[in-house]
């Protein structure tokens, strides 16, 4: 087990090119009969977003799952990759399926913010009969420009605050707009997610600044492109697609062809959220956990 009480356990998987990653595994008390959940975070987030929905999954009395929760590659407890190219949603993939047959799943429910999501779609191409379920988390086969813009203009440039205090403050300036309604307690969840903590105590970002250099490459002033074919990947199984209604990633129009498009989909606007909603509010597990228990 990991720091205490906590129910689950840090695994180590290796990548295709030996990179060091790693894996929250949430394990039931009870025995876990059901379909295991996979989630999977954005661009510069961690495993460490979905714990209170993990805690939720596997304590769940009918139907307890068990749970993991990946750290990218240069994200989180993961290993830093010396060339920033290889973060890169097909290498990210390739890291996916490894962790998954050295975990031993071969079919699961997965769970994609942003960048997660697209993993998934990408996921549905690649090995379709893996996924049985999917819940994507503002995220759809087009992404809004404006939202990139944004998210551009403070991965890898986050301040190293002094104090989880000053934290706060550098995240509330940035996400107001997208969180109005946060609780202080939520914002201070939220910035002990987005900075760890070093052997001398300094605040650092949990993720491999070079991030940003992913991001710089992107030609925001041309027409992105569209990955409907990627999302038709997911036609054939359940899929709940969340949409934060302050999101500037995922427009309404977007979510209403996604629901067209999709006979099987469930779309669920999360109020007072922007990009991404926080699988860690209420607001957010509720629905999730609802799609999920009627599964299998």
């Amino acid at each position: 087990m990991h720091a205490g009480t906590d129910p689950y356990e840090s695994r180590f998987v290796t990548a295709r090119d030996g990179l060091r990653l790693h894996v929250r595994d949430y394990i039931p008390t009870a025995p876990a009969r059901a379909l295991p959940v996979v989630c999977l975070p954005g661009l510069a987030r961690t495993a460490a977003d979905f714990h209170a929905l993990a805690l939720d999954l596997v304590a769940d009395e009918k139907r307890p799952r068990r749970v993991l929760a990946v750290d990218y590659r240069g994200r989180g407890a993961s290993e830093r990759d010396r060339d920033w190219r290889n973060y890169d949603v097909r290498v990210e993939l390739d890291d996916l399926m490894q962790a998954l047959a050295a975990l031993g799943v071969e079919r699961a429910i997965f769970i994609g913010t942003s960048r997660g999501g697209l993993i998934t779609m990408a996921l549905s191409a690649a090995r379709p009969a893996a996924i049985a379920a999917a819940v994507l988390n503002d995220i759809g086969p087009i992404i809004e420009a404006r939202g990139l813009m944004r998210i551009r203009g403070y991965v890898g440039k986050l301040p190293s605050p002094r104090t989880i205090e000053e934290a706060v403050d550098i995240l509330r300036r940035l996400q107001d707009a997208q969180f109005p309604a946060l609780s202080d307690a939520e914002w201070r969840e939220m910035a002990a997610t987005t900075w760890r903590q070093d052997a001398d105590g300094h605040l650092l970002p949990d993720y491999d600044p070079a991030l940003l250099k992913t991001l710089e490459m992107l030609d925001l002033e041309s027409k992105l492109p569209e990955l409907w074919p990627l999302f038709g990947g997911l036609a054939d199984v359940p899929v709940l697609a969340l949409r934060g209604a302050n999101s500037d990633i995922l427009s309404p129009d977007t979510l209403a062809r996604m629901r067209a498009a999709h006979e099987r989909l469930e779309a669920v606007e999360i109020p007072a959220q922007g990009h991404a909603p926080l699988t860690s509010h209420k607001d957010v597990r509720r629905p999730i956990l609802s799609f999920i228990r009627h599964l299998g």
